[in-house]
């Protein structure tokens, strides 16, 4: 992640949580809120509820990559944390992907150019 940093400390979550705004899909979950700065934070939790150790942290590469590959296209200064559901674990990267593209659709801060020439290759 070359525009990115990750989101470690507890407090920093809990400020996402409590003062950001979120949309859930059926894979995922994300908060977004503004952080004045130049670039973007990426938090992923994944719940023990999801699976064991290496569910989990298949889960968290599987999101990590999603938002990797597609980041150039969200807006900067945001914190973003994104939670991954039960339905998660059995889901395919292309699920997890066009799922953490949905809720950053609906969150409107991925750029519609990039999502406009997206649809015009289907």
């Amino acid at each position: 992640m070359k525009f990115s940093e990750s989101l470690k400390k507890n407090a920093d979550f809990r400020r996402v949580y409590n003062k950001g705004s979120s949309y859930a899909n059926k894979f995922l979950v994300m908060y977004v809120l503004n952080n004045n700065k130049e670039e973007n934070r990426l938090g992923i939790s994944v719940s023990k509820k999801v699976g064991n150790s290496v569910v989990r942290h298949h889960l968290t590469r599987l999101i990590r990559e999603s938002y990797r590959l597609h980041e150039d296209r969200f807006h900067y200064g945001l914190d973003i944390v994104v939670i991954a559901r039960i339905h998660a674990k059995n889901a395919s990267y292309h699920e997890i992907e066009s799922s953490l593209l949905h809720l950053a659709g609906l969150h409107h801060i991925i750029s519609e150019n990039h999502l406009e020439k997206k649809m015009e290759s289907f």
